[in-house]
C-alpha cells in the first residue's frame, strides 16, 4: 500500500520503515498528548512516517477488573485532539461492527485485533469505511492464511490494506516471531512487525499478562533485516503504571536511542 494514501503522513519520501506508535490504551488527554509530543519529535528528527496509536477501549481483557477503558467517545476525541494538534495520523483497534463507523469519524486507521481477524462482519464493516484497514495476525494463524484476510478487505471495496505480525502462540504462555513470515505476508499487503506484543507472556495464572521488553530491540533489529514495511511499539513514560500491557511496553525514554539505532540499520539494508 502507498503510504502517501494514509492522511497527515510525514516523511513518506524516506526510505525509513513507518512506525505505529503510542500507549496501548487511552487514559487520559494529558498523557496521550505527552506520549505524541515527545514521538513526533523524535520522528520528525529521524524523518520516520508516524502513525500515534492509542486503543479507545479494551475489549479483550484477562479479567473482569481489568482496566477496558474511560468512554469510547471521550477516547476518540483525545485520539482526535491528537491528530488535529500535531497535524498526523492516528489509528485505534475496533472490536464489534458497530465500532468501526464510530471509531472511522475520529481516527484515519481501524485496526482488527488478533483474535478477531477472520471475523468476516468485523473485517467487511471496517473495510466499507473506506479507511486504512490494519490487519493483526492471528496468535494461531499461518502467514499464508493471512492472504484471506486481506482478500476480504480488497473485496469489499477497499485496497488500503497493512497486516501486522504479533508473534505466533508457542504453548500457552509465550510467542515466537517466526521471520520466514514477513516475506510471506508482503505478498499480500504491506507488513507491520508488532515487536512489544510479540514480547507478551499470555494466560499467566495471577490473569495479568506477563512480557519481556528487554527483547525489543532483538526483535526489531530483525525486522528491519528482513525489509519490514512498518514497526508497530507501544510505549510510555511510566510503563510500570501503564493501565494495559504494562509488561511488555517500552519505556518512552528509550524510544530515541532505538529508534535512531534501526534507521541506521535500515540505511545499511537499504544498500543491498
Amino acid at each position: 500500500m502507498d503510504l502517501k494514501r494514509i492522511p497527515k503522513l510525514k516523511h513518506t519520501d524516506s526510505t525509513n520503515f513507518f512506525l505505529l506508535a503510542g500507549p496501548c490504551a487511552i487514559e487520559g488527554e494529558e498523557m496521550a498528548l505527552k506520549i505524541a509530543e515527545r514521538i513526533v519529535k523524535i520522528t520528525d528528527k529521524l524523518e520516520i512516517p508516524f502513525v500515534f496509536k492509542g486503543s479507545f477501549k479494551k475489549a479483550n481483557r484477562s479479567r473482569i477488573d481489568s482496566f477496558t477503558g474511560i468512554g469510547d467517545e471521550k477516547a476518540l476525541k483525545i485520539l482526535k485532539k491528537v491528530s488535529d494538534t500535531f497535524d498526523l495520523p492516528t489509528v485505534t483497534d475496533i472490536h464489534q461492527e458497530s465500532d468501526a463507523a464510530l471509531a472511522a469519524a475520529y481516527v484515519d486507521v481501524l485496526q482488527i485485533p488478533a483474535f478477531l481477524v477472520r471475523q468476516t462482519d468485523l473485517l467487511v464493516a471496517a473495510a466499507e469505511t473506506g479507511k486504512v484497514v490494519n490487519l493483526k495476525k492471528g496468535q494461531f494463524m499461518s502467514p499464508e492464511s493471512m492472504q484471506h484476510a486481506a482478500q476480504k478487505i480488497k473485496d469489499s471495496g477497499n485496497d488500503k490494506v497493512m497486516i501486522t505480525d504479533r508473534g505466533t502462540m508457542f504453548g500457552y504462555q509465550d510467542l515466537v516471531v517466526d521471520f520466514r513470515g514477513i516475506p510471506t505476508m508482503r505478498r499480500f499487503a504491506s507488513t507491520v512487525l508488532d515487536v512489544t506484543h510479540s514480547l507478551q507472556q499470555p494466560n499467566q495464572s495471577s490473569g495479568v499478562t506477563g512480557g519481556r521488553p528487554e527483547m525489543i530491540e532483538t526483535i526489531a533489529r530483525a525486522g528491519i533485516v528482513n525489509n519490514v514495511d512498518g514497526l508497530f511499539i507501544e510505549t510510555h513514560f511510566n510503563p510500570r503504571e501503564a493501565k494495559s500491557d504494562a509488561a511488555n511496553m517500552l519505556d518512552l525514554e528509550l524510544l530515541e536511542g532505538l529508534l535512531t539505532r534501526l534507521v541506521s540499520i535500515r540505511k545499511t539494508i537499504n544498500q543491498f
